[in-house]
């Protein structure tokens, strides 16, 4: 991996692009206010080359919702109505700001979601991804602040191996399969990673890429109350490798090549330098989820 001047630059703004040539400097997260209204040209450029994929839809397997407190908004589709009481969603006004093809692209075709009766937004991220960790508290606020006609949901990817990877996203799902994917492990994991350095995946002192096993993220888990044995056997479990699989295929039918990539609704996708910023992302991600919700004639 070769540390590129401009991207050391990046990170100095807490703008860095996430990239397979990239090396973090620091296991410190750079923080960016969240009242900040930055432009970012390229945040979150992660780049793979995924295999050709059939253009046919998969069997519906978007994570599953994130374990919340009560209040939080949950998510969908398309395919049947909700049966709540409620004023129908109106569409959104376009001023023409947002531009398809520009800063938000359609997938074709589009992916069926987990949840039919609601607007389905997805963060495709990785938890060893430098971007994935700035971006954090921005998604965050996002997932706060969506209607209750949506829900969010987690997509890990595991398409740059050298950096771990395809480890943490058997960890995502196995903390799924046990109930355990809270959004304060959520972000407790970021915090192993990229600020206390417990699970870090590169040591900037001796400059060399680090691997956590299975077994190390185990004991991670088992600081918030999780049996470590059970973890690690689910995380090796037939069940969670095939979640891994169609995580895999799903992620090349989105046409995602990079992290933190926005999915809304199975029809729409983009990245924080896309749409022209971390709060302007929240902004795309929600007009695009109203317009999809009054074309399913959801309630508010």
């Amino acid at each position: 991996m070769i540390k590129k001047l401009f991207l050391a630059v990046l990170f100095t703004t807490g703008l860095a692009a996430c990239s397979s040539s990239q090396v973090p400097t620091s296991f410190q997260a750079v923080q960016v206010p969240a009242s900040s209204s930055t432009t970012v040209a390229a945040a979150s450029m992660i780049h793979s080359t995924p295999a050709p994929v059939s253009s046919t839809a998969v069997t519906p397997m978007v994570p599953a919702p994130v374990t919340a407190p009560a209040g939080t908004p949950s998510a969908g589709s398309s395919a049947k109505l909700p049966t709540t009481s409620g004023v129908a969603v109106s569409a959104p006004t376009d001023t023409g700001r947002w531009v398809e093809g520009k800063n938000y692209f359609l997938i074709q075709p589009a992916q069926p979601t987990s949840h039919p009766d609601k607007v389905v937004v997805t963060e495709v991220f990785s938890w060893a991804c430098p971007a994935c960790n700035r971006f954090a508290p921005f998604a965050d606020s996002i997932r706060r602040s969506l209607p209750k006609y949506a829900v969010w949901t987690y997509l890990p990817a595991g398409f740059i191996p050298t950096e771990d990877w395809p480890v943490f996203q058997r960890a995502y799902y196995a903390a799924v399969a046990m109930g355990v994917d809270t959004p304060k492990i959520h972000d407790a994991m970021f915090n192993a990673i990229w600020t206390t350095g417990e699970l870090a995946t590169y040591d900037p002192r001796t400059r060399r890429e680090l691997k956590p096993g299975i077994e190390d993220i185990a004991k991670f888990y088992a600081k918030h109350g999780v049996n470590a044995a059970v973890f690690a056997a689910t995380a090796q479990s037939f069940a969670v490798q095939a979640r891994v699989r169609r995580a895999d295929q799903l992620i090349k039918l989105l046409g995602v090549t990079a992290t933190p990539t926005m999915v809304v609704n199975g029809k729409y996708r983009f990245t924080v330098g896309d749409a022209g910023g971390y709060q302007q992302t929240g902004q795309l991600v929600r007009w695009l989820a109203q317009r999809d919700a009054a074309i399913m004639h959801l309630k508010q």
